[in-house]
Formats: C-alpha cells, sequence, structure tokens
C-alpha cells in the first residue's frame, strides 16, 4: 500500500508540474494549442518532462520504495567492505562516489540509480550479501558502478522520452483525424480512441526501450569484468541463476543486476542469464 500511494501521489504531482508548464510555454511562445505544432510540443512537454522528473526524483523513490538504507558510517566489517569496495570501483572507472546502501530482500538483487553519474546510489540486498559469496559481490557492485559510468540513466531516460513523445503524438494525431471524419463522435469516444492507440503504441515502443536495455546490461557486464575480472562476473551471474524472482519496479528493476518475469525476450530489460554468461566466455578483452 505504501509502495502504490507513493506512486500515485508523485505521479500526481508530476502531472501537475507538467501542466503548468505546458501553459506558461504555450503562453509565452504564443503557440496554437490546436495546431500539429502545438501537439507535438504538449507530447514533448509530457514525454521527456515525465521521464526526466522521474530520473531526477530517482534517488528518493528508491531510498522509499525499497526502504534502503544508506551506509553514513559503517557499523560492521561488511557494511565498511562495501563502502570501501565501491569507493576503489568508482575511482577505476571515473566517477563519483556513489551513495551505498542496503535493503531487505530475500532475493539476489543490486541496482543504481541517479540522475548525475557523480551522484548516484547504490543499493544491495541482504538476500545478496547472505546468498553470495564475496568476490561475487565485487561483480555485482562492479556491474552496478560500471551502468554509473556509462550514463545508462540519462540514456535510457532520452530514449524513453522520445518514444513517450511518439506515442502520445501519434495517438492524438490519429484519434484527432478520425474525429474530423466522423463528426458523430463524442469527446469520450475520442479519448477512448486515445488511450486505445497510446496502448498499442506504447507496447510496441517497450520493445524498442526493451532492446536498449539489454544491449545496455551486456555492456555493464563486460564492465564488470574488467573492473574485476571475467571469472567473477560469470560465477555472479551463474549463482543468479537460483535466485528469487525480482522484486524490483520501474527503473529500479531496469537496472537491477537480475531481471524478473518469464516473458518474450523482446519484452525483458534483462537478456536471459545464458546469454550474458555466453557473451562473457566468448569476450576475448575485458
Amino acid at each position: 500500500m505504501k509502495r502504490v500511494l507513493l506512486f500515485l501521489a508523485t505521479n500526481l504531482a508530476v502531472l501537475v508540474v507538467l501542466s503548468i508548464a505546458l501553459s506558461i510555454i504555450f503562453t509565452f511562445f504564443g503557440i496554437d494549442r490546436g495546431s500539429i505544432g502545438g501537439l507535438l510540443v504538449f507530447a514533448a512537454i509530457f514525454g521527456f518532462g515525465g521521464s526526466f522528473i522521474s530520473l531526477a526524483m530517482s534517488k528518493w523513490m528508491a531510498k522509499r520504495s525499497t526502504g534502503a538504507v544508506v551506509i553514513e558510517q559503517p557499523r560492521n566489517a561488511t557494511e565498511k567492505w562495501l563502502v570501501d569496495t565501491v569507493a576503489r570501483q568508482a575511482r577505476q572507472a571515473g566517477i563519483g562516489m556513489p551513495e551505498v546502501a542496503i535493503y531487505d530482500s530475500p532475493e539476489m538483487n543490486a541496482f543504481a540509480t541517479g540522475m548525475n553519474r557523480n551522484e548516484s546510489l547504490v543499493a544491495v540486498s541482504t538476500g545478496l550479501l547472505r546468498n553470495m559469496r564475496e568476490d561475487e559481490v565485487e561483480a555485482v557492485l562492479a556491474h552496478e558502478v560500471s551502468h554509473i559510468a556509462n550514463g545508462d540513466m540519462v540514456t535510457l531516460t532520452l530514449i524513453q522520452g522520445v518514444v513517450n513523445t511518439f506515442v502520445i503524438f501519434l495517438a492524438r494525431l490519429i484519434a484527432g483525424a478520425i474525429r474530423q471524419n466522423n463528426q458523430q463522435l463524442g469527446t469520450m469516444a475520442y479519448f477512448g480512441i486515445v488511450i486505445a492507440l497510446e496502448m498499442l503504441f506504447g507496447v510496441l515502443a517497450s520493445i524498442i526501450v526493451m532492446w536498449f536495455s539489454r544491449q545496455r546490461e551486456y555492456r555493464a557486464d563486460a564492465g564488470a569484468a574488467r573492473l574485476e575480472g571475467p571469472n567473477k562476473m560469470i560465477a555472479a551471474l551463474q549463482r543468479l541463476q537460483h535466485n528469487h524472482e525480482s522484486r524490483l519496479e520501474g527503473s529500479m528493476a531496469a537496472f537491477g543486476i537480475a531481471g524478473g518475469g518469464k516473458k518474450s525476450e523482446l519484452f525483458m530489460s534483462h537478456p536471459p542469464l545464458e546469454k550474458r554468461i555466453a557473451a562473457l566466455q566468448n569476450r576475448r578483452e575485458f
């Protein structure tokens, strides 16, 4: 219930902020709301705006939705080792020191998030710390640090913004054309068509976004192999084959070490573990 309320409150706040921004832009630039240009501006504001606001709030949302506790001062040897390991990897990767956090979950997982590669967050689950060897945890941390170093959060946000814009624009453009050719079509029917088209285009767009997400997982695996060695990363992935299904949601799921759900690969944010292991085994250079 806490996650649902947080999700609804956040999206309502985003909707209010974008609506105000849209009104200011239309008024200031004198854009005709009913024109094609006005529709494109509307689509871009909501398509990119929602994605970037979500990215800006990602660390705050991640901490509250997972209950992740940031290690301010290490309380034991494990926490000190985590902080020291991430610090070492961050220096090697050329990024600022991320916040390091632990969240309570039986699954073996970890995620990275944050708008800035120098002000990010790396969080690991208690299940991962309990069930992985130290060298495997090092590889998982290196995978998340590589996501940050590669700028994957911002890049994925840009791609999501582009596809969101086209989904919103094309759905309303087609629905408007249908309404123009059928003067009997009421407002409710128009919005029903818009929603149906957005759902259809959204499914097609998600295939593009998920394809990129899978490629970025291969790159993060390779980055972890360069930081800690391919054998450690392969061992960590093999350990994940015995994992619980991921409970992470949204962008955290996309940037977790383990994917979730048994579905078509077209709609998976992570490649199958077998393919990730094979990709590391077949690479000659790290």
